[in-house]
């Protein structure tokens, strides 16, 4: 059975490790080695993980079977100031994609944001990303693409995608 509990600053190498797993296999065919190593670094330091939480407002959960990390997300409630949720990172080992985790960690953020009186549930996905359908089973839609810049000449291309609650 899955379970769900907030992460703390001790987690935050378990976090790392599962970033580093994942991202490769999830982005190695869409983004070069070094832009992948780029974003790693820039998104994934302990410094950047702690700026997360005590600067942005953002909250890590762990989602565990039989006390193993399998995958990690992290929301923000009020994004922009506004009445939303938002969903910064949301990670599933590759080995254990399809059992689930993926989709208790949306239910799990929805009902926090449900509770928190927040109208929408957002986040963005790169738009070459295989888990945009799994976004749109869920109920997001796309409501624009954006292109940030990140540094060193590497852009993010995303989609936005919104789920109203």
């Amino acid at each position: 059975m899955i379970s769900i509990s907030k992460a703390r600053p001790n987690d935050y190498k378990i976090i790392q490790e599962i970033a580093h797993q994942t991202w490769p296999d999830t982005y190695g065919a869409i983004l070069s080695k070094e832009q992948l190593d780029f974003m790693l670094n820039a998104f994934y330091s302990e410094k950047a993980l702690a700026d997360d939480v005590t600067s942005k407002g953002h909250h890590f959960l762990l989602a565990k079977e039989n006390d193993v990390v399998l995958g990690f997300a992290s929301y923000e409630h009020n994004y922009q100031e506004n009445n939303r949720t938002r969903i910064h990172k949301i990670y599933v080992l590759p080995q254990t994609q399809g059992k689930g985790i993926g989709n208790a960690l949306i239910i799990y953020i929805e009902r926090l944001a449900v509770d928190y009186h927040s109208t929408v549930l957002s986040l963005n996905v790169n738009r070459f990303n295989k888990a945009l359908t799994f976004y749109q089973k869920k109920g997001f839609e796309v409501i624009k693409e954006v292109d940030i810049e990140i540094g060193h000449g590497y852009l993010m291309e995303d989609y936005v995608m919104e789920k109203q609650l």
